[in-house]
This record gives C-alpha cells, structure tokens and sequence, in this order.
C-alpha cells in the first residue's frame, strides 16, 4: 500500500468508527442536545459531511489548477512537513468556531446524513486514485482555521477530524444514558 492509499485508508477507519458510534441514537436521541451551545449527533454529522465534501473537492480543484499550470507548485508553508496534531495544535482554540460553508444548516434526519457522510469515501478514494505519492507535500487549498496544508496533511486532517467528532458523540451518547 502506497503513503496515498493508507492516508485514505485511515480516514475510512476514521469515518468507520464516528458511523459506528452512531448506531446507538435513535432519530429522537440524536436531536438531543445537553445544552443550547453544544451541537446533537445529527448535526455533528452534518457538519462532518459538510467539511469533508468541502476539502475534497478544494483538493481537486487546486490538484487540477496545478496541474494545468494555473497555480504555482510549492511546498514552502509554515507548517512544512509537520504533523496535523501539531497544526491544530498551534492553530486552533479550545472552542473553534466553525467557518459557515461547514455548519449545519439543512437539518434532516440523522439517517440522511449518515448516509451523506459515508458515500462520501468512494469520492475520497477517488480522489486517492487521482492523487500521485509525489503529490502529497505540494501545498494544497488553505484550511479555513489553520491556514497553509499540503495534500497530505489534508488528508491526515479528515482522520482528525473524524476522530475529534467521534469522541464529542460518544460523550453525547453517555451523557444521555445517564440522563
């Protein structure tokens, strides 16, 4: 397996184990919210589909536009070869707030975007198959927060991403089993 397709392999174990987490909210528990401020499962999920289909396709697009000589190729940033962990780590607050294009907003039942938010993997392995190995350190689209990322630390944000939701529905689902 080649560094693309375990990068996108770990994001698929990533998105695997948030979908999992959801099997315990009935559409009922999934609306439920502890407090005002805190988001439920359901939107969650959105927002996960929302920013996801939003980083892939801006991969794309900016593979396609240096690709076709449009936009210059470079690898300098600020966060050259550094892991996503540490980015986040120096880039974000305690409680971010979410840029709006990756907001809930529609609403909807939570088996919707469960639905959304898996199909999304084959467009990412799609988009995996396009990438070449020698195209992961190429400075990709900024990330709204953080600023300058490369293709791989792209891909390596959606793991983190996954994995940072996964752990905000567990503490929904145990708050509820304790409520």
């Amino acid at each position: 397996m080649n560094k693309v397709e375990n990068l996108i392999a770990e994001v698929s174990t990533a998105r695997n184990n948030f979908l999992q987490q959801l099997s315990f909210f009935s559409e009922e528990k999934a609306k439920w919210k502890p407090t005002a401020e805190i988001w439920c499962a359901t939107e969650i999920t959105e927002h996960l589909f929302w920013a996801e289909q939003g980083a892939i396709i801006g991969m794309w697009k900016t593979l396609y536009t240096i690709r076709e000589g449009k936009m210059e190729r470079t690898y300098d940033s600020v966060h050259k070869e550094m892991p996503v962990e540490k980015i986040i780590e120096l880039t974000w607050k305690d409680k971010e707030i979410v840029p709006a294009v990756a907001a809930p907003r529609v609403g909807g039942p939570l088996s919707f975007w469960y639905a959304s938010l898996s199909s999304l993997q084959q467009v990412l392995e799609t988009f995996g198959n396009d990438l070449k190995e020698n195209e992961l350190r190429i400075l990709a689209h900024p990330h709204p927060i953080s600023g300058p990322m490369d293709f791989q630390q792209r891909l390596e944000f959606l793991r983190l991403h996954l994995n940072r939701h996964e752990a905000q529905v567990a503490a929904l689902m145990e708050e509820i089993k304790h409520s």
